[in-house]
């Protein structure tokens, strides 16, 4: 099958013409519309070193319902202790993506990745969820917000249980909003231990036209301050 070569248009083949491994175009840039456009059709950039601008739709598709969440009661009483995490939305958003690409193998997060998602942040498409300790950023994740879904793109974490409290605080604030889906695009068994679960790509697309139904939850995001309240 042959790869979809994009052109100045920002329109995209259909996801189901993808290769097994989840290719289905190459070339194109970042512009904020494309990007948008691909989110809304269940694709997302992955830069290859030495390769065109690829973009992909793989199949099974990691997806997980907020209300799912699979947040223990160690992590639960964790998150309730006033000592210990402060939880912010958008207050560092560039500072969240230069600590996903610094801190592991996150080869895709180059200078053109981060500086086509700070400018979608700017437009008030993507957001942060942050975890800080003692006045420092110690973990969090990025990602996209269209409708009532939510793309996520990659987090990190300096301290442990960090990355996993910006996970479920994302999960929780989510819940509150009626979002109906985070996309957790590739699977990993970290993420089936946080509650992620797999579907069919054709199955995935349609939860993700229900999604787009809804408007979009623009602009910088504030979370609640009761997330982790005993009856929350």
């Amino acid at each position: 099958m042959a790869v979809y070569r994009l052109s100045q248009s920002f329109a995209f083949p259909n996801p189901e013409h993808a290769e097994p491994n989840g290719l289905l175009a190459v070339g194109g840039d970042l512009h904020p519309e494309r990007l948008l456009r691909a989110y809304s059709e269940g694709i997302f950039p992955y830069p290859c070193e030495g390769l065109p601008l690829t973009w992909h739709s793989p199949n099974p598709r990691m997806l997980l319902e907020p209300s799912k969440a699979n947040i223990t009661r160690s992590m639960r009483k964790l998150m309730r202790r006033e000592d210990h995490f402060e939880m912010r939305a958008d207050t560092a958003f560039k500072e969240v993506v230069d600590l996903c690409a610094n801190t592991r193998d996150a080869t895709w997060i180059t200078p053109k990745i981060k500086a086509a998602y700070t400018q979608l942040h700017h437009l008030g498409f993507a957001h942060s969820i942050e975890t800080w300790h003692n006045g420092q950023l110690v973990g969090g994740l990025y990602g996209i917000s269209l409708g009532r879904a939510f793309f996520g793109e990659s987090m990190f974490h300096t301290e442990s249980n960090a990355s996993k409290a910006a996970f479920f605080t994302l999960c929780k604030q989510a819940e509150r909003w009626k979002f109906l889906m985070i996309d957790c695009q590739l699977p990993t068994d970290h993420l089936f231990s946080l509650g992620a679960y797999t579907v069919e790509r054709q199955e995935f697309l349609k939860e993700l036209e229900i999604a787009r139904r809804y408007p979009t939850r623009l602009g910088r995001w504030r979370l609640d301050p009761d997330l982790w309240d005993a009856d929350a």
